[in-house]
């Protein structure tokens, strides 16, 4: 081997050592790809305000879609879950339910409310009631 050959070699093997050396813990720098994940039904604001008291079931899932959970011992409630992950990260999640009493919505429970089912008194048939008792 020529002499410059031989220096050429060395220098790059301690160059390969030396950064070796500096890189402490390669499995910390190194993790694996995480895709964005969304699971369930999205349920926004301006569907939940379409809700109104007394609506069929058939109704309620023409806004807000199949519900993702009936149980079949509670068919009266119906569970929107809405899950979102980020690069492995929850960013949000919610949990509408809603309730009925005789085939009919009676209200709903969970994280986002509708303002008409939020307050049973702001309903306009429970403003004549009081009218009347007035």
């Amino acid at each position: 081997m020529r002499p410059n050959s031989r220096f050429l070699i060395s220098s790059f093997l301690l160059l390969a050592v030396a950064g070796c050396g500096s890189w402490s813990n390669p499995i910390d720098r190194i993790s694996p790809h995480r895709i964005d994940i969304q699971q369930g039904n999205v349920i926004t604001q301006e569907m939940l305000n379409k809700l109104k008291p007394g609506m069929t079931p058939s109704q309620v899932r023409f806004i807000l879609g199949t519900p993702l959970i009936v149980d079949p011992f509670r068919a009266n409630r119906w569970d929107y879950v809405y899950h979102h992950e980020k690069g492995g990260k929850v960013v949000e999640h919610r949990r509408v339910t809603a309730v009925f009493e005789n085939e009919k919505l009676k209200g709903l429970e969970g994280d986002v409310v509708a303002a008409a089912l939020k307050r049973p008194e702001a309903t306009p048939e429970s403003s004549k009631q009081e009218g009347e008792k007035k």
